[in-house]
């Protein structure tokens, strides 16, 4: 057994060696000089030298086309064999172009995604399909964003109050017929107060105007929109008044309307030829006092969602009115809440925060600032409601009986 491994491996060992080493030679030279063929699929398209003032029909903002390019690649055995789509991107050239061409991929047009790939003279022939690059007309234009009320429930112990701005203006640059394909759509940016805790808004400070009112100011990576037609990935709202976006929150605390209301029958005049005011009075209740002619509310009253401000403001022309038409016998009559003059507090409210604003000698600045306000101090009106002590909502119970309007909660 000894003789024969020696007669295999040692004799004439030169002669052996040297034919091993030359066999290896010549696989490696045989390999890597053969050539194959290989498709690939989903290579990126980067165009590069757009002319000024133009853009090309589906491209995005990282430079690519939003199509890739199947091809066909015929080349060095080792190299193809090896090739994905990640690993190279066609470069085109739209230097001079104006109008839309086939262009032609040639190896020259490869450019290596790998640094451990070099296409240097590894690749001989490219076959694709023949395509159209289309350059446009290049604009920028603004786009409106509407801000839409939150979706989900403000956290514990606080009331969502108002959103500002309620709009923005976007600019963007792109293709002319995409822009004008955004123009025509309502742009719309959502957010979600459930994404809000309770502990972030403890730690706020509240307004120095008003005390009871945290604003909340909306976070950067909250200001984004999608524009699947310009971009695959979210797009930064670029309107410089966009830093002013907040979202304004008010304690749930009950605040005692100091003063008696004021009560009133209110008589429509459809009803008139079937219903005299004459004819009609409050009936005696423990719920009415009578002061000079006046009836006004007896028992507490309280309301929240407000400021206390504003509560100061309006408490003294606020009053009860109470609907008279024609109903069935103990039917309830409808009620409501009333403001007197609602422009004059109005104007009260706003000149009342604006004495004091540091921004008012900024025009631009102050007429955002009382545009704000304004709509803070409607939406207070519009929300405004009634309450008992025990904080249940208040109501009026209003019933005909004869020629008198009973009155109890």
């Amino acid at each position: 057994m000894k003789s024969l491994l020696n007669k295999l491996f040692l004799e004439h060992w030169q002669r052996k060696g040297t034919s091993l080493l030359l066999a290896i030679i010549i696989w490696l030279v045989v390999n890597q000089n053969l050539t194959t063929s290989k498709s690939v699929s989903d290579i990126p398209i980067r165009v590069i030298n757009i002319p000024p003032g133009r853009t090309i029909q589906g491209l995005q903002g990282t430079g690519q086309l939003k199509r890739r390019l199947a091809v066909t690649l015929t080349g060095n055995n080792m190299l193809i064999n090896d090739l994905t789509s990640g690993d190279i991107e066609v470069v085109i050239d739209a230097s001079d172009k104006q109008a839309e061409w086939n262009p032609t991929i040639t190896p020259k047009n490869l450019i290596s995604l790998n640094p451990e790939i070099d296409l240097t003279k590894s690749i001989s022939k490219i076959y694709h399909h023949p395509f159209t690059i289309r350059p446009l007309k290049l604009v920028t234009e603004r786009i409106p964003i509407v801000v839409t009320k939150p979706i989900g429930d403000a956290p514990r112990d606080y009331q969502f109050l108002d959103i500002w701005p309620y709009t923005l203006m976007m600019t963007v640059t792109g293709a002319e017929d995409v822009i004008k394909r955004i123009q025509s759509k309502e742009i719309k940016l959502s957010f979600n107060l459930n994404e809000i805790s309770k502990v972030q808004l403890d730690r706020l400070s509240p307004d120095s105007e008003e005390t009871d009112v945290i604003s909340y100011f909306v976070p950067e990576s909250w200001k984004q929109i999608s524009l699947p037609l310009i971009s695959d990935s979210l797009i930064e709202i670029n309107d410089p008044s966009a830093k002013n976006l907040r979202i304004d929150f008010i304690r749930c605390d009950l605040f005692p309307i100091e003063k008696p209301l004021p009560i009133t029958l209110f008589f429509p005049q459809k009803h008139l030829d079937s219903l005299h005011p004459n004819n009609y009075s409050f009936a005696s209740s423990s719920f009415l006092n009578e002061i000079n002619g006046l009836h006004l509310t007896s028992q507490p009253l309280f309301t929240k969602g407000v400021s206390h401000l504003f509560l100061q403001i309006v408490q003294d022309m606020l009053k009860l009115e109470v609907i008279v038409s024609p109903k069935m016998e103990g039917e309830l009559l409808e009620w409501s809440t009333q403001f007197i003059n609602p422009r004059y507090l109005e104007d009260l409210y706003i000149s009342t925060l604006l004495s004091g604003d540091s921004i008012h000698d900024d025009p631009s600045q102050s007429s955002l600032r009382e545009e704000y306000l304004r709509n803070r101090f409607r939406n207070y009106m519009n929300r405004f409601q009634l309450y008992n002590v025990d904080g249940s909502k208040f109501e009026l119970k209003a019933k005909m009986q004869s020629h008198k309007v009973s009155l109890n909660s």
